[in-house]
């Protein structure tokens, strides 16, 4: 068990990491947003590909409260397993923009004053969440070995595809709450963002359910 938490909480902080830090690199080289996200887009998309492959035998490589939720439901994590893997998530996400603060000599904790609220930020929190469970559950049945680059293939589209450029996990936007940089979120709009991932995820598990469920009485 200490290994898979050291796993999970060590890929979320290498995620949040990425997320932040590529964000503050994009918006001190180019004044272009549109730029600066693709910036800030590619890196995320690539360190999940990385991550994925190279922990998901310890632990699964859920780096997510929300998917480790979703595994909970499945019961292919116990109840117990998903309080201290929401939590190493949540502690390695904080750790990841600490991390990023201190590799650009930043303050340690800068909480963020970018707003992000509104009920079309909070259904692209419900979109992008329910379209990466939805990814991850169909890939399971149909190409596990894929499972990496189909999870950072989703998240660089959703960047762009959303309005929020989807955050889709609590414990990166709880630790996003933290930087007052590109990628940060006002913390007094982050509870509203984890309801919106919470649902979507549920959503996503509730037809996941019934389309990939075994049809009685067919035979491979």
């Amino acid at each position: 068990m200490m290994r898979r938490l050291t796993a999970e909480a060590l890929g979320t902080c290498l995620l949040v990491a990425t997320v932040v830090g590529s964000g503050i690199m994009a918006e001190r080289l180019t004044d272009d947003v549109a730029l600066a996200l693709l910036g800030n887009t590619l890196p995320t998309g690539a360190i999940l590909v990385v991550l994925i492959t190279v922990l998901g035998p310890l632990s699964g490589a859920h780096f997510n409260p929300m998917v480790s939720l979703v595994f909970a439901l499945k019961r292919e994590l116990g109840w117990r397993e998903l309080g201290f893997y929401s939590a190493a998530q949540i502690v390695g996400g904080i750790a990841g923009a600490i991390v990023a603060h201190l590799m650009f000599g930043l303050d340690l904790v800068t909480p963020s004053e970018n707003v992000r609220t509104g009920m079309a930020q909070w259904f692209s929190e419900g979109v992008a969440s329910f379209g990466l469970v939805l990814v991850i559950l169909g890939g399971l049945r149909s190409r596990p070995d894929s499972i990496p680059w189909l999870v950072g293939l989703y998240i660089t589209a959703a960047y762009w595809f959303t309005a929020s450029t989807s955050f889709a996990n609590p414990a990166v936007t709880i630790a996003r709450a933290l930087t007052n940089t590109f990628s940060g979120i006002r913390p007094l709009d982050a509870p509203g963002f984890i309801v919106a991932q919470v649902a979507g995820g549920l959503l996503a598990l509730a037809l996941a359910s019934w389309l990939w469920r075994p049809a009685q009485g067919v035979t491979k």
